[in-house]
């Protein structure tokens, strides 16, 4: 039997902020992608990151420590983990990830009274701050890499039959919807999110080359019109800032959006039935608790029956594997 010992919650809970920190320091100085491109010693590093060695030496022990750098004679090297999503030279690099996640804006917003949160149910948070306030800009740049990968397994299970016309509701920065028009050339695609927010969807759309098949949508999901006979509504990270009402809200204008024949593809963070497993959608639920008024995560048999009850048929729960996301796709009823 293991003894009891306090080093669990502090090395893993009080200092949870410090391991951001390290993080997000290591990502701000490149240090991953310097040792990926074989500068492996500490003296080196520090000349490259424009650091102090001591400082360098600290830091690059406690990502070794993380699990992040792996420490021999030789110097540091990444670990898997690292190489593929923190070095910037990867494809499936999500450094940037920290540009939100770590900010002093969302870290204030997020923490500054959890017992509070507690109590009331919920935070302003989110729900709080104006349409137009340059975080979102920041969450719809620093963000999308993180999503790329679901956003394409997306597109390639939702492809039977391959969609004419998509609707990307809280397009954010726009690629849920750009892997439709990536993988089905006479596809149109449609955003709808806050003006500065679809703003950053459109230059994707640019980038991507699909200027002319993408239009958008300006203002509040709740409340602007949607348009209809589009083939797929996409809800991607969306109903979890809503309790049940607001999104059954949503899930009848997306019914109402949609052809005939058309489907809904709802990606979420969906936590087993008994909302402790999987460990990353299961403490996401907090993440709503501390951040909206009502949001919260929804277990599959919940979204089920929530898509029953707005007349589509009964849904697929799909795992976007390797990520830690899951898609729901339903049709419509």
């Amino acid at each position: 039997m293991t003894e009891p010992s306090p080093a669990n919650f502090v090395n893993r809970i009080f200092f949870g902020y410090q391991n951001a920190a390290v993080l997000k320091a290591a990502l701000e100085l490149d240090v991953f992608t310097a040792i990926g491109s074989g500068t492996l010693d500490v003296t080196t590093l520090a000349a490259k990151a424009k650091a102090s060695p001591r400082g360098i030496a600290a830091l690059c022990d406690s990502l070794s420590v993380m699990g992040f750098l792996a420490k021999s004679s030789a110097g540091y090297a990444l670990t898997p983990d690292a190489a593929a999503f923190l070095d910037r030279k990867s494809p499936a690099c999500i450094a940037s990830i920290h540009e939100f996640l770590a900010s002093p804006e969302f870290v204030a917003m997020t923490f500054q009274d959890p017992a509070g949160a507690v109590r009331r149910g919920g935070a302003p948070g989110l729900a709080n701050i104006s349409p137009d306030n340059p975080i979102w800009i920041g969450f719809a740049r620093s963000m999308a890499p993180f999503m790329a990968l679901d956003a394409k397994l997306v597109a390639d299970y939702a492809s039977d039959p391959p969609p004419r016309r998509v609707l990307d509701i809280s397009a954010s920065h726009g690629l849920f919807g750009l892997a439709f028009g990536r993988r089905f050339p006479d596809c149109r695609v449609t955003g709808l999110d806050w003006g500065a927010v679809v703003a950053v969807a459109r230059e994707n759309a640019d980038a991507a080359g699909m200027g002319d098949r993408y239009d958008t949508i300006v203002g509040s999901a709740f409340e602007v019109d949607w348009g209809k006979g589009y083939d797929v509504v996409l809800l991607p990270n969306f109903l979890h800032h809503f309790d049940r009402a607001g999104c059954m809200k949503l899930l009848h204008l997306a019914r109402a959006a949609l052809a005939p024949t058309g489907r809904i593809a709802i990606v979420e963070w969906v936590p087993n039935e008994d909302r402790v497993s999987p460990p990353v959608p299961a403490f996401f639920a907090m993440t709503m608790l501390l951040t909206t008024p009502s949001g919260t995560t929804y277990t599959g048999s919940e979204l089920s029956a929530m898509l029953v009850e707005a007349k589509f048929a009964e849904a697929d729960i799909i795992p976007l594997l390797p990520t830690p996301m899951t898609l729901v796709l339903a049709r419509a009823a």
